[in-house]
C-alpha cells in the first residue's frame, strides 16, 4: 500500500524492543553474523541500546516521509537518552504521560493526564501493592515514573513470579499490568499511548496512523492504527497476538527492527512530507 501526495501519515513506534534494542535482546540466530550498527543510547558512559545501520537510515527515511512519533513507556529521562538520528516534531513518553512537542512536555496535556487519573486508585495504593509483590528476593528495585507509574525490575525474566493474583488487584484499581523483558509494569488504566497518540493525530491534521509496537501497552495503539505491524518476539508475540490489519515481522530481534521499519516506510512512500532535523 502506498500514499498519494495529499496523504499525512503520523507513524508511531515503540522504541524498546521495537526500534531499539540492548545487546541481551538482539536475538540472532545461531550462526547469523552481527549486522554493522549504530549505538542511539549511552548509559553511565557506555553502550546500552542499537539499531542496525540500515534500520538507522530508515529512521531518517521514515520522518521525511510521515509524521514520526516515538511512543515510549520510558519516563522522560529515559527517552531524552536516545538518538534516533532525527529530531521529531512530537513524542510520547511515560506511556502517555508525556506529550512532547519540539522535544518538550506540553503543560496542556499533562493537565488532561492528571484529569484522567483521578479516575483510578491513587499511586499510592499500588505503590504498596508493588512493595508486597517485590518480597522474595526476585525483584532487583522498584521505581515511581515521573509519578505516574510503577514498574519492578526482575533480576531475571524467569524469577518473576505468578502474577495472576495482583494482576486481578490492579485490574480491580482500574491499572493494568504488563511484563516487558525483565520489568513488571503497574500503569493506570487511563495511561495510554493510544490517548496520546490521537491527540498527536489531530494536531498533526492526519489521514492515516500506522503504528509499530511488541507489549500489551501498545496494543491499543496497534488496533486504533490504520495499519500496524509487531516484532517476532516480545509480550504480544507470546500471545500470539492479532488484527485484521496486522503486519508481523519474519525475524525476531534486532533484524525485526530493521524489517519493520523497511515495511513502515513502503506504506507511507511518497515525496518528503516533513523537513528532518538531523542530529
Amino acid at each position: 500500500m502506498a500514499s498519494d501526495r495529499t496523504t499525512t501519515w503520523v507513524v508511531a513506534c515503540d522504541l524498546d524492543q521495537t526500534l531499539i534494542f540492548s545487546r541481551r535482546s538482539f536475538r540472532l540466530g545461531e550462526g547469523v553474523a552481527e549486522p554493522p550498527l549504530v549505538t542511539v543510547e549511552h548509559l553511565d558512559g557506555e553502550p546500552a541500546a542499537f539499531m542496525t545501520e540500515a534500520a538507522f537510515a530508515s529512521v531518517a527515511e521514515l520522518a521525511g516521509r510521515a509524521v514520526l512519533v516515538p511512543v515510549t513507556t520510558r519516563t522522560l529521562g529515559q527517552y531524552r537518552r536516545v538518538r534516533l538520528g532525527v529530531t521529531p516534531a512530537y513524542a510520547v513518553a511515560a506511556n502517555g504521560g508525556h506529550l512532547l512537542v519540539d522535544g518538550e512536555p506540553d503543560p496542556a496535556w499533562a493537565a488532561t493526564v492528571a484529569g484522567r487519573l483521578r479516575a483510578g486508585a491513587p499511586l499510592a495504593d499500588l505503590l504498596a501493592v508493588a512493595e508486597r509483590l517485590a518480597v522474595g528476593g526476585w525483584c532487583r528495585l522498584t521505581r515511581v515514573a515521573d509519578d505516574l507509574f510503577i514498574y519492578l525490575v526482575a533480576h531475571d525474566r524467569e524469577g518473576i513470579p505468578d502474577l495472576t493474583e495482583v494482576t486481578a488487584e490492579v485490574e480491580a484499581a482500574g491499572w493494568t499490568v504488563s511484563v516487558q523483558g525483565r520489568k513488571v509494569y503497574l500503569v493506570p488504566a487511563a495511561l495510554t499511548k493510544q490517548a496520546a497518540l490521537a491527540e498527536v493525530a489531530r494536531r498533526a491534521g492526519a489521514d492515516r496512523v500506522a503504528a509499530a509496537g511488541d507489549s500489551l501497552l501498545d496494543a491499543p495503539m496497534l488496533l486504533a492504527a490504520d495499519t500496524a505491524v509487531r516484532p517476532a518476539h516480545g509480550e504480544l508475540h507470546d500471545r500470539a497476538w492479532t488484527a485484521p490489519h496486522l503486519h508481523v515481522t519474519a525475524a525476531p530481534g534486532l533484524l525485526a527492527g530493521e524489517e519493520l521499519l523497511a515495511h513502515l516506510t513502503g506504506i507511507v512512500a511518497g515525496p518528503p512530507a516533513l523537513p528532518v532535523a538531523h542530529l
